[in-house]
């Protein structure tokens, strides 16, 4: 196989306490026909210099490298400069706090290769960890518009994408902050096509989101589904309440523990 398969980018600012466990899981990946893009928002503490300090272990690997580092005007903008510098047909997206198993790109190149090309998006299950490293949640749920529609309950981490469906739809919608990856795939309706791949191929951190950032989330979810998917404005207004309602009761019950 001499035609590169996979990109992977990851997106990063100030993130030297977790870019190493990033780029190492990347580096170690028993599959190497891929690319890896780092697109860096100018980072001003060490971030920067733990990405450079990788560049010759890349090549003596044999794995396209590739880094910029400039500001942005958030994690979405950052997104759309790492698809524009893509090269191959599937593209995945991992966290600076997030890592893949060893075997991940191996068991997604082992599908893709495979799989129809109207297929748009391939996805298998996450556990997310807290700061200590425990599981705190698994995220294993299958594809269904139904569910789809209402909120985001599949694995976004590490997954991939087909590079046609930038192209159909568009790239990222930077005037989102969080949710523009749900907004991404709800373009497409109910006509997504997808595949889940049932292993568990990624670790996605859990810093904890502030109630800023959880309504803000909420808020774009109700714009996504209403404007994006047309659902009815009953329907975004139904789910907006469960959402909070789920979310204030989970923080109260956590204060309760402690």
């Amino acid at each position: 196989m001499s035609k590169t398969l996979l990109s992977v980018v990851t997106v990063c600012y100030n993130s030297e306490k977790t870019i190493e466990t990033t780029i190492n899981s990347i580096l170690n990946q028993t599959f190497t026909n891929f690319e890896y893009i780092i697109i860096d928002g100018n980072s001003s503490d060490n971030t920067v210099k733990i990405i450079t300090s990788f560049k010759d272990k890349f090549i003596e690997k044999g794995i396209s490298f590739t880094w910029i580092s400039e500001k942005d005007t958030g994690i979405y903008n950052a997104f759309n400069k790492g698809l524009n510098l893509v090269k191959t047909g599937w593209v995945s997206f991992l966290g600076s706090d997030d890592y893949y198993k060893k075997n991940a790109l191996e068991i997604y190149a082992n599908v893709i290769l495979k799989i129809d090309s109207n297929v748009d998006f391939v996805f298998s299950n996450v556990d997310v960890i807290d700061e200590k490293g425990k599981i705190v949640k698994k995220i294993n749920s299958n594809w269904y518009w139904s569910k789809f529609k209402r909120y985001m309950d599949i694995a976004h981490v590490g997954a991939f994408h087909h590079k046609q469906y930038f192209l159909k739809y568009g790239f990222f919608n930077e005037s989102f902050k969080i949710s523009g990856d749900y907004e991404l795939l709800l373009r497409a309706k109910s006509n997504l096509k997808t595949i889940k791949i049932e292993k568990n191929t990624a670790i996605m951190s859990n810093e904890g989101v502030s109630n800023n950032q959880a309504i803000l989330a909420f808020n774009e979810t109700f714009k996504a589904k209403y404007k994006t998917a047309n659902i009815s404005i009953l329907s975004c207004f139904l789910d907006y309440i469960i959402a909070l309602f789920k979310y204030y009761s989970k923080k109260i019950l956590r204060e309760i523990i402690r």
